[in-house]
């Protein structure tokens, strides 16, 4: 029976990855697929691991008709038993709605990877539907690490290295004109505290102060020398 399958994980879990890897077995087992994706940071219509894997695929856009797409192929004389959908936290609720249509009525096996929640700790609209409509929801098992070593849970986005909560839920690591706009993971407690690794290092630097929010607790997370963590303890006690 055919199903709609949630992968889902933060940032730097694999997801694309595990994307290339069940396209691949279905592939290796005579099945026929479509790969989809939005917004890959190899560019538009591909499929890209860290692990350096890239593979073509179909560009979702705002307009794009699932149901329509999957549909024109099957006309067209191509079979399709199954769909891998990469970023899909990107696509619309309608589209979504659309894939699980073509898991109902068509009997095609949809497989969705992308991320639950974006840099302000909120739902992905497109994630949000998934996880209304998936038959199963799978937390992909590989851990993405803070930098603290602590499971990562969330995703944060910086501003010339600086973290922020506010702006487009949808924008690409690049230079703007905003800034240089980048990503990282995080613990829940670093992100609510708004402590990157570069907050921490710059941190670890200095031995007059303790960062703003930093405690004591959050001192013994981090990747600092004992030496220098005794000096800012002592330094905050002072104060």
């Amino acid at each position: 029976m055919a199903e709609l399958v949630f992968f889902t994980g933060t940032m730097d879990c694999g997801k694309s990855t595990l994307a290339l890897q069940t396209n691949h077995n279905h592939a290796a087992r005579g099945r026929q697929g479509v790969i989809y994706t939005r917004f890959d940071r190899a560019g538009e219509a591909r499929v890209s691991s860290r692990l350096g894997l890239e593979v073509p695929a179909r560009e979702v856009r705002d307009d794009t008709d699932l149901w329509d797409d999957v549909t024109a192929l099957r006309i067209s004389g191509r079979n399709v038993d199954y769909i891998v959908c990469d970023e899909a936290q990107f696509y619309s609720p309608e589209q979504i709605e659309q894939l699980a249509r073509l898991v109902d009525e068509m009997g095609i096996d949809v497989f969705a990877f992308g991320i639950t929640a974006d840099f302000r700790t909120r739902l992905f609209p497109g994630s949000a539907r998934l996880l209304e409509l998936a038959d199963r929801v799978e937390v992909l098992q590989v851990q993405s690490l803070c930098w603290c070593g602590a499971r990562a849970t969330h995703n944060a986005r910086t501003v010339d290295g600086v973290m922020v909560t506010e702006g487009e839920q949808v924008v690409v690591g690049d230079t703007s004109d905003e800034g240089v706009i980048a990503y990282e993971v995080l613990c829940r407690r670093h992100h609510m505290r708004k402590m990157t690794a570069a907050a921490a290092r710059a941190a670890a630097l200095s031995a007059d102060v303790l960062p703003l929010g930093m405690t004591a607790s959050d001192l013994e997370a981090c990747a600092i020398p004992e030496t220098m963590r005794e000096k800012l303890l002592k330094a905050s006690s002072q104060r």
